[in-house]
């Protein structure tokens, strides 16, 4: 199966609906099999209280709250749908993470054929119990998580009815340090939970998602924008469309360079065996008659007569004809 790659808009379409579409078809001309957005609730999802990430406020300023942008950036349930049916017409799957129960809510009603669930949500009981309850396949992002936080969510979600979980190992900065990446963390989290593993990747470059693919990751996700000079919390972490398409063939190259794992001859190779491996042949003119030594033989191109792996065997042989210099012998 093909490593599934996550187009991640999150809300870098700014609140326009057209910008959006826009990022739709960027996801799907770079070779994404889904492009994914945020739905939420603002007030649902964040207090009045809440302070901007340190990230926001560098993007963003200090002056607004975090409600106040993310009311900015946010669509309501119309515009999904709208850009659901858009996605749907061009060829490529609308995804969108739900931040609250009443988005879980609408997009079920729009069948889904799998749930993301954020990072920031996976100590959220009831909304996991939501999701679970959906008895749908989750891809889970765990960000910020301890092993034993990852091991609970997925005690929920299993218990609740949802037949499949999928784990990305994120880190949650954006963006994130290359030495904050720690891409094994994908391998512990296979072997504790015996979970499908993928990544989530925040860091600047495409060569996290390269080495992903090289561990075994079976989804990538990875931010992308139509400018990152645009005014927005998430533009700075994320891929511009033509960064995005080089990440994405880079990906399937890597796919198809790994293979089946089995040790053998391959069919682009095999025309080459005889031109790159050597014959026994005749070092000198041998007559008739004339055993066969250590001095009158050598190893040269091509390798379509006596192989050398039978050195010892022709030794002391005789010859059964007369052999000019560098003519292969024969037995």
């Amino acid at each position: 199966m093909s490593i599934l790659i996550i187009a991640e808009a999150g809300v870098n379409h700014n609140g326009s609906l057209e910008l959006a579409m826009q990022m739709a078809l960027a996801a799907k001309q770079a070779g994404a099999d889904i492009v994914k957005y945020q739905t939420a609730v603002p007030e649902l999802v964040i207090s009045r209280f809440a302070e901007k990430a340190e990230y926001q406020k560098q993007q963003t300023g200090e002056a607004e709250s975090q409600l106040e942008m993310v009311k900015k950036i946010h669509f309501g349930f119309a515009e999904h749908r709208k850009l659901k049916e858009y996605c749907d017409s061009i060829g490529i799957l609308y995804l969108s993470t739900p931040f609250d129960l009443p988005s879980i809510e609408f997009l079920e009603s729009m069948d889904p054929p799998f749930y993301k669930v954020p990072s920031g949500e996976i100590t959220n009981l009831p909304y996991l119990e939501a999701i679970a309850a959906l008895k749908k396949p989750v891809i889970l992002s765990t960000g910020m998580c301890e092993m034993e936080e990852v091991q609970a969510a997925l005690r929920v979600l299993r218990e609740g009815g949802c037949p499949k979980v999928t784990l990305l190992h994120c880190n949650t900065e954006y963006p994130t340090p290359y030495a904050d990446a720690n891409l094994r963390a994908m391998e512990d989290l296979r072997r504790q939970t015996g979970c499908p593993v993928g990544y989530s990747d925040h860091t600047l470059g495409i060569e996290c998602d390269i080495a992903a693919a090289a561990l075994g990751a079976e989804v990538i996700e990875k931010h992308f924008t139509l400018d990152k000079t645009m005014e927005g919390p998430d533009h700075r972490a994320s891929l511009e469309p033509d960064e995005l398409a080089a990440m994405i063939r880079a990906v399937r190259n890597v796919e198809a360079a790994l293979g089946t794992g089995e040790k053998h001859v391959s069919a682009s190779e095999g025309k080459n065996r005889p031109i790159a491996r050597k014959s026994i042949v005749a070092a000198r003119p041998i007559r008739k008659g004339e055993v066969f030594t250590a001095e009158n033989l050598t190893t040269k191109r091509p390798g379509d007569g006596v192989s050398p792996m039978r050195w010892h065997e022709v030794l002391g042989k005789t010859a059964a004809r007369d052999f000019a210099e560098d003519e292969k012998i024969e037995l």
